[in-house]
């Protein structure tokens, strides 16, 4: 392959991705406006964010295992028609079951996404798996920033565009990709290249040092995505504009991840998920804690931690299982999105159990959250978001302390062998 065809692909795959957070970011800053316009609570509103959470899981394993059958192209297709439609029915959507369904179908979009471009990047660069799948997904975050600015800008502090027009912003790069990627010819898989049978695949998936990773898997994503898609929500009265703060972090992921080649080639693939797990911590006990200004200081810590979780993870197992193919790469990926699936229910319902015991007893939180700027309702229902997000931070601690145990055995064992 040339190396100008390799470029092409490239880019195209980074556009993809960048359709695949921008869903991330606007969704973020869409959570509230919907609860209000449709009557949802914090637990309805988890559902629906859930649904993108376990749509991916679906597309991405089954795609993982039928792309080197179909091809890489045909993923890319079902991504491209999966979101275009998924746009479109979200902003069409009338209440729950519309946004359910709709945002189902944008899961299943980003999946078949990831199920054709994770694969697709470690087949044209074989030498250098890790670091090339850093600067990937370097644009999950650049599409967050981009869709967070969308969010900001077209929300209802400056333009009010309103939700439904922040979405459709969506639909130009997702025409873009699908331009891109229609006039490119794709290569086959490298374990179909390599002639690496099924057997050997499935028995590299059941190895004792993949399941380990897949169970790693689960506690990353749910520190990084579990709490960036919330961070609007939990955050939103310790600071200014939470939604800037997402932006924040992901500015700090994107740059993090250009530079991955220097670091992995410094810190050793193992060594860079310790160090996340550590800045991870720390970080998320710092956002739990401080408030204003100082909580983007926070957030930096936090940024840095999160920066090379899921990249890295996904490179570790193209590195060091690679005959797990192209499903190994899905199963992995799959795995962190179903953990995230659970969670995001599950932080609605204990967010609103937050509220409801900061409230006055008796209160009807819906009636708190329409109150007027500036009356007592309003001021009761802000210093219990004050109480309610922090208080979810902290708990959310235990979960990179226990990755940082599971990863500093990990990086023993993998020096040690």
């Amino acid at each position: 392959m040339s190396d100008k065809s390799r470029n092409q692909l490239f880019i195209a795959s980074c556009v993809a991705l960048t359709v695949t957070s921008m869903t991330f970011a606007i969704r973020a800053g869409m959570i509230e406006p919907l609860g209000v316009e449709f009557g949802l609570d914090n637990q309805q509103l988890g559902i629906i964010i859930s649904t993108a959470f376990w749509g991916f899981p679906l597309a991405v394993i089954l795609g993982s295992w039928l792309v080197d059958y179909v091809g890489m192209k045909s993923m890319v297709v079902i991504a491209f028609a999966c979101h275009i439609l998924g746009i479109v029915l979200t902003i069409f959507s009338g209440g729950f079951w519309g946004l359910f369904f709709s945002t189902l179908l944008i899961g299943i979009a980003n999946g078949s996404v990831e199920a054709a471009c994770n694969p697709l990047v470690a087949t044209i660069y074989p030498n250098d798996k890790t670091t090339k799948l850093n600067h990937f997904h370097l644009w999950f975050p650049g599409g967050i920033v981009i869709g967070g600015l969308v969010a900001y800008f077209l929300g209802a502090d400056m333009l009010n565009w309103g939700w439904k027009l922040q979405m459709a912003t969506m639909l130009i790069p997702a025409v873009i990709y699908g331009y891109l990627f229609l006039k490119l010819d794709f290569p086959k898989t490298e374990r179909i290249a390599n002639n690496i049978s099924d057997g050997e695949m499935y028995k590299s998936i059941l190895s004792p040092l993949f399941l380990f990773m897949v169970v790693c898997m689960f506690g990353t994503a749910v520190t990084e995505l579990g709490i960036n898609q919330w961070i609007g929500v939990l955050l939103d009265s310790a600071t200014d504009n939470a939604l800037l703060l997402l932006v924040f972090i992901s500015l700090i992921m994107a740059l993090g991840r250009g530079f991955a080649g220097q670091v992995v080639h410094r810190i050793s693939t193992t060594g860079v998920l310790l160090f996340s797990a550590v800045f991870a911590a720390l970080g998320l006990f710092l956002m739990s804690t401080l408030t204003g200004g100082a909580l983007f200081f926070g957030a930096a810590v936090f940024a840095v931690g999160v920066t090379y979780f899921w990249p890295t993870m996904i490179g570790f197992v193209a590195e060091y299982i690679p005959k797990s193919g192209a499903l190994g790469l899905g199963l992995i990926g799959g795995a962190g999105m179903f953990a995230v699936s659970i969670f995001q229910p599950f932080i609605g319902k204990i967010y609103d159990s937050n509220m409801i015991a900061a409230l006055p007893e008796g209160a009807d939180m819906s009636e708190y959250a329409k109150a007027a700027v500036g009356s007592e309702m309003a001021v009761a229902y802000g210093e219990a978001q004050l109480v309610a997000g922090p208080a979810i931070l902290s708990t959310m601690v235990i979960i990179p302390i226990v990755l940082i145990v599971a990863f500093a055995g990990l990086h023993f064992y993998m020096k040690k062998k």
